[in-house]
């Protein structure tokens, strides 16, 4: 297929879930979800291909030239985070549809590759709707339990597995054994922009780690409580807060980067003093020490917050994910790739969690960036270009085949 049927197919896929300020919001299993998931089976349908859907949701459209064999999977995610950009995890998918199907085109008639390929489509990679993220792809790769997922409820105590059943894709389908990964996605960070390079081959992950804080404090009138007499939660987390963005501070620059992006209070009444505060801290860094030299200190400064408040803090650790290398022999296929294309490419880490870590922990993967245009992601600012995008459908393209014919077999 042609970049303009790419490109036509993108900006389509872009309108479904579409804001007013140019992004969209397409949470996993959501109406918007199922929508993008069913134009996904559609793609598929009409080039014959079949479509298998597991029981955590993942989508699969298979392309199958050697019947028993393992696949090569390739794909990102659909769903996106509220008022999210249009570009993070779709263009992954539309990508792969579109690679398939010029590598069907090319395989037609001709000798096949060993593998057959399938495309994916991950649930809920986001976590924005069900905690934690990656969910789909890390159930696949055996690191989170499937029964316990779909167990997780939304803000509104829906569990995955109800939200799954409303939208029709909580499947009974057969996996597809894997033998390889490969995944293209948005930077969602600005040095491929800043260097002027077309395409970035992930060679690491970064350690990251999540704290999970409820601040208990006790419910009072906001006009009858004295000050001296109140135990405010919501005072005592917004210290928290402060906390984990301030200890980056302690580390070199850009070795360490932590937020807290999830905060919900208790009765939430504008004349009650909150009670409790549940909030979610994210720290993330290029060293697994570096986390944990910050844990370390924000428990040592959330007791003296939770002693100065007269209240309680628990804290506790969950979603810990280790730092993944890329296979060697995989970041070679892509600097081959993009040479033979005449794209720049430069080696990256990766500081956001992907698909492809967790599926790197089973089987050899390939992660390729294409530049994000000033460095933003996860808002209706989010960009790149038409250009940028085609030449990653290229490389994608180029790489899968190097995959189909068993290009990462050293590294199994």
């Amino acid at each position: 297929m042609s970049t303009e049927a790419f490109l036509t197919d993108f900006h389509q896929v872009a309108a479904i879930g579409a804001t007013p300020a140019g992004g969209v919001e397409r949470q996993a299993a959501t109406p918007e979800d199922k929508q993008l998931r069913d134009w996904f089976t559609a793609f598929a349908a009409e080039r014959g291909w079949p479509v298998r859907v597991d029981s955590i949701g993942n989508l699969f459209a298979l392309v199958e030239w050697r019947p028993g064999a393992d696949y090569v999977l390739v794909g990102s995610h659909l769903d996106s985070q509220p008022l999210g950009g249009r570009f993070d995890g779709a263009y992954g998918v539309i990508a792969a549809l579109h690679a398939a199907d010029r590598l069907a085109a090319r395989v037609a008639g001709g000798e096949p590759p060993k593998y057959n390929l399938a495309v994916v489509d991950w649930f809920n990679e986001e976590g924005s709707r069900f905690a934690p993220s990656i969910m789909g792809s890390s159930v696949f790769a055996g690191l989170m339990d499937e029964q316990e997922m779909l167990r997780v409820t939304d803000p509104d105590g829906i569990t995955v597995a109800e939200a799954l059943d409303a939208i029709g894709y909580r499947g009974t389908d057969e996996r597809p054994k894997p033998a390889a990964y490969a995944e293209i996605h948005i930077e969602q960070g600005p040095v491929l922009e800043r260097e002027g390079i077309a395409l970035g081959a992930v060679d690491r992950s970064w350690y990251t780690q999540k704290l999970d804080v409820e601040v208990l404090g006790e419910q009072s009138h906001t006009g009858a409580t004295a000050m001296a007499d109140r135990r405010d939660a919501l005072v005592a987390a917004s210290k928290v807060v402060v906390l984990v963005h301030d200890v980056t501070a302690d580390f070199e620059p850009e070795s360490i980067v932590s937020s807290v992006g999830y905060l919900t209070l208790e009765p939430n009444s504008p004349i009650v003093v909150p009670r409790r505060v549940h909030l979610v801290a994210d720290i993330r860094a290029n060293a697994p020490e570096i986390v944990q030299q910050a844990r370390e200190l924000l428990l040592e400064r959330i007791a003296a917050v939770a002693r100065e408040h007269d209240l309680t803090i628990e804290v506790r650790d969950f979603d810990v994910r280790p730092v993944q290398h890329f296979p060697e022999q995989g970041l070679e296929i892509a600097e081959k790739v993009a040479a033979d294309l005449g794209a720049g490419i430069r080696r990256i880490n990766t500081m956001a969690g992907h698909d492809s870590v967790a599926m790197n922990r089973i089987v050899p993967a390939l992660m390729l960036f294409i530049p994000s245009i000033d460095g933003v992601s996860h808002c209706e600012r989010e960009y790149t270009s038409d250009d940028q995008m085609a030449i990653g459908v290229d490389a994608l393209t180029e790489a899968t085949w190097e995959l189909l014919q068993g290009g990462l077999e050293a590294e199994r």
